[in-house]
């Protein structure tokens, strides 16, 4: 075995944005810590690559500016953000119908007048729906008996036509998930974080929100390319053979890696998503807005580059579209098939630039699911990640925060 390196107070495995959150708050307030990265980039699932010229996410990825966790820790002048639309396109048989804030978009507020999205009494139970998750305290919705999503809607008078229309397609993108299973109160957070807050993207790719975070590391603080192998009873083991010593040991990887230095510890089922990325020699939509699938046939799909034109070459197109599962060749095909119905466009002529499979890419959240959880393992070993909180980079990061807190008090005993 080689000669262990120099210890430190806390060391912290994984260099996800659960991790960098941690890391951040435990440098605060003074005790040292290092950060040790299997990959050669932090992030985790937050990555961006380039591509030919192309920026592509690991998986679809949206930024929402009204997290509290982001309103904490961002600069969002530095990330330069790109709004998307504040709402989403929704294709039916009978054509494309829009969905906006109304409060945000006046001029759309006669789309929803209409009657083709959905009735007076749909239209009306959504917006006390929506107010009440926008007005009032978030505790009061956290302390509200936890459902599912659907039965979230019926309670809310909401008719099971507008749900099919359009919440159930809209809600199956954002927890990749099409049963509208997933835990009510974590819905009506969520909601609530979209109405109060703008959905954007970075100019340098979602993978600029973990850069950014491990820009406020001490010097020195991070290793990447450092696989650790397994715990030891001072620290951890290295696959290289190296000990790192530690006062106290956080592991904030991926599910896989934490079962595996953590057996002890449960984890939820998690749901796999993949994202196909298709260049054109035009944008099919021309506006930076979600587009929907009553049929669910995929997740959503969106012209990345009508939101950010950096993430395309000019006189390019780059278009993103998420499914859940694994993907393949077959599967790519019969998406082509739906993309041109839903963009109105013929898609023989789009090339495939890559695809990306999640096999991680979200926890199952059924009711009742439990807004956060104790990071606290055993003595002097803890875990954090979006498994302890929500399936978002907000439940991520706030976990992140709880481990350094529970880290700093027992330290500190």
């Amino acid at each position: 075995m080689s000669s262990a390196l120099d210890a430190t107070d806390v060391l912290v495995v994984g260099a996800g944005v659960a991790g960098l959150a941690c890391a951040r708050d435990l440098a605060a307030a003074g005790v040292s810590v290092r950060v040790v990265e299997a990959s050669d980039a932090v992030g985790g699932r937050m990555r961006s690559d380039r591509i030919d010229g192309f920026v592509v996410d690991r998986g679809f990825q949206v930024f929402n500016t009204a997290y509290p966790q982001v309103r904490r820790r961002f600069d969002l002048k530095e990330l330069r953000l790109r709004p998307f639309t504040p709402g989403f396109l929704v294709h039916t048989p009978n054509g494309r119908l829009t969905f906006c804030d109304p409060t945000r978009r006046p001029r759309t507020l006669p789309d929803l007048l209409s009657g083709r999205l959905a009735g007076p009494r749909d239209l009306a139970a959504l917006g006390l729906l929506s107010a009440r998750d926008m007005l009032l305290p978030p505790g009061r919705l956290k302390r509200r008996p936890d459902t599912t999503a659907r039965t979230a809607f019926a309670d809310a008078g909401i008719s099971e036509e507008f749900v099919e229309r359009l919440f159930r397609p809209f809600v199956a993108g954002v927890f990749l998930e099409d049963e509208l299973e997933t835990s009510s109160r974590v819905f009506h957070l969520v909601w609530r974080s979209m109405l109060r807050g703008t959905i954007c993207l970075p100019t340098g790719g979602i993978g600029s929100v973990p850069r950014a975070l491990a820009a406020g590391l001490p010097a020195g603080a991070l290793r990447l390319e450092t696989p650790v192998a397994g715990l030891t009873d001072h620290g951890v083991l290295t696959a290289g053979g190296v000990e790192i010593p530690a006062r106290a040991v956080v592991v904030a990887t991926d599910p896989g890696p934490a079962a595996a230095l953590l057996p002890e510890v449960v984890l939820p089922d998690y749901r796999t998503v993949t994202t196909y990325y298709h260049v054109a020699a035009r944008s099919p939509l021309g506006e930076p807005t979600l587009l929907v699938d009553v049929g669910r046939r995929f997740l959503n799909t969106c012209v990345l580059s009508d939101v950010v034109p950096s993430y395309a070459p000019p006189g390019r197109a780059l278009i993103a579209t998420s499914v859940i599962g694994r993907g393949g060749q077959a599967r790519e095909r019969e998406l082509r098939a739906a993309l041109a119905e839903a963009y109105g466009t013929g898609t023989d002529g789009w090339d495939l630039l890559t695809a990306r499979t999640i096999e991680d890419a979200l926890p199952v959240m059924p009711p009742p699911h439990p807004l956060t959880r104790t990071t606290r393992v055993a003595p002097g070993r803890y875990v954090c990640g979006d498994h302890r909180a929500t399936g978002s980079v907000q439940g991520a990061m706030a976990s992140g925060a709880r481990a350094a807190r529970e880290v700093l008090g027992d330290l500190r005993r």
